[in-house]
């Protein structure tokens, strides 16, 4: 699935090909719903106006207009592209049709993603409540810390948890885990505040790398051009089980924690 640094990757791709500002001049649904089903009457009142900006929150694109904004998330197999005529492919499901002849399309094999309309960002059901942008100065070690007292689970689990930090997927915690040489299973509340600050300085540098990397491309993941993410050929510890710590030799270990595979060094992570 998607995680924060691929779907900043798709949102900076999208605001390149849409910075000219396009009227949005048709919706097209090839079906009436994905995850979810998607709300057609709602999205046609976007029709006629321009597109002015194009956002994240967590792993959510939102392409804005002042009449308010189409909600994307790509659940596990979504992609985003400039779509010419004659490009129409298996499993597109969504054409948005803008002005100077531009047409994008959504494709998604799974059918796992979301399409929704959304006005007020805070009031919608899958945005409010939501924890602070790991890549803004609202989240730091003194914040993480804070947030984890009191939490009987796993530090991973914790830091996945997208009411405490958003958009730390699977990949990117034991990424950030390792870097800061804390064990995975570690309890969240036993976090000392001087490894918290660790933590936190590492999730903000592992999520920079990858999305100037273009992300991970793990899966069906391409950027919004149809180019792939290069951040997996960098992976310390995830996906590396049985095989030698790139700092110390011992072999990578791997158990599922909190229902996600799990990757730690159990020298280098105490």
């Amino acid at each position: 699935m998607p995680e924060l640094p691929e779907v900043e990757v798709v949102r900076r791709g999208l605001e390149k090909i849409l910075k000219d500002e396009p009227i949005l001049e048709k919706i097209e649904l090839k079906r009436p719903d994905l995850r979810e089903p998607i709300p057609a009457k709602k999205l046609s009142t976007l029709v006629g106006e321009k597109l002015l900006s194009v956002e994240r929150r967590a792993k959510y694109l939102l392409l804005w207009t002042k009449k308010g904004a189409m909600l994307s998330h790509l659940g596990m197999t979504g992609t985003w592209r400039v779509a010419p005529p004659g490009d129409e492919r298996l499993h597109d499901h969504i054409y948005l049709h803008f002005s100077g002849n531009l047409r994008l399309a959504y494709r998604d094999p799974r059918r796992f993603g979301y399409f929704d309309f959304v006005q007020n960002p805070l009031e919608h059901p899958k945005l409010k409540g939501l924890g602070p942008e790991p890549l803004t100065k609202n989240f730091s070690g003194k914040e993480l810390w804070e947030s984890l007292r009191g939490k009987d689970v796993a530090i991973k689990v914790a830091i996945m948890d997208q009411k405490i930090v958003v958009g730390v997927g699977n990949i990117y915690a034991s990424e950030a885990l390792f870097a800061a040489g804390i064990k995975p299973a570690l309890p969240a509340q036993k976090l000392s505040r001087e490894r918290a600050d660790v933590l936190a300085k590492e999730i903000k540098k592992i999520l920079s790398r990858s999305i100037e990397l273009g992300g991970s491309s793990i899966s069906d993941f391409a950027q919004a051009s149809g180019e792939s993410g290069y951040f997996q050929s960098t992976f310390r510890v995830y996906d590396r089980a049985k095989q030698p710590c790139v700092t110390c030799g011992q072999q990578v270990k791997s158990k599922v924690l909190g229902g996600r595979n799990t990757f730690w060094c159990s020298t280098c992570q105490k």
